[in-house]
């Protein structure tokens, strides 16, 4: 099939609350472009850099979501256009998101980091933490961010007991904060499953795209 024939067929299979991410890391403007003459806008990118060349070559009513780890050093490349930046684990990037924003004058969404994998080489914030953040006065002195909701990724493993509960756990504490709106979890192998467990956005590579 088709770039565009996978993005319908997926995009038919979705409830209409959730937000399809199409995750173009390391493919050409030529098959983004196919997903967009589909119909898809909002595209998610793990590289500042490399999203930042589509964004100058590609139509500008795309939304470009930064999901993958961020640098604080790198977020004045993308400040001027990002919608949404997936992957945040301390105030300290916040507070240089917020920074550049203001630069711009924009106010830019952001999603906090859980880490729910029993993996090592995933990041993100516990619950303490994320509770920490939440309730410094430095973090509610930051103007131009909006933190709508949480984001986490599920341990790569064939157990999908294991997936279940992990994102399980992702939703209880998404749900402690009525003020969240976005629930970012599932991906090309198990989004099925987090949507399921209440994810209100899921990120799809090589469902639509192939593999890499």
């Amino acid at each position: 099939m088709s770039i565009a024939q996978n993005l319908i067929s997926i995009k038919d299979s979705l409830p209409q609350n959730v937000t399809l991410v199409a995750v173009s890391k390391t493919k050409p403007v030529a098959d983004l472009m196919e997903a967009y003459n589909a119909g898809q806008r909002i595209f998610g990118e793990n590289k500042i850099q490399e999203m930042t060349e589509k964004w100058e070559q590609m139509p500008k009513d795309i939304q470009w979501h930064m999901i993958g780890h961020v640098q604080t050093n790198k977020v004045k490349f993308m400040a001027e256009y990002v919608t949404l930046i997936h992957g945040i684990d301390s105030l300290k990037l916040l507070e240089e998101i917020n920074k550049q924003a203001l630069k711009h004058n924009r106010i830019i969404d952001c999603l906090l980091q859980m880490y729910i994998a029993n993996e090592d080489t995933k990041f993100g914030l516990d619950e303490t933490e994320l509770k920490e953040i939440l309730d410094s006065g430095s973090f509610k002195s930051l103007k131009n961010i909006r933190v709508t909701g949480l984001m986490g990724m599920a341990t790569f493993t064939e157990n999908t007991i294991q997936i279940k509960k992990e994102f399980q756990y992702l939703k209880t504490i998404f749900d402690r904060y009525p003020a969240f709106s976005t629930l970012s979890m599932g991906m090309s192998g198990d989004y099925g499953l987090a949507i399921d467990c209440g994810s209100t956005m899921v990120r799809i590579g090589s469902s639509i795209f192939g593999t890499r």
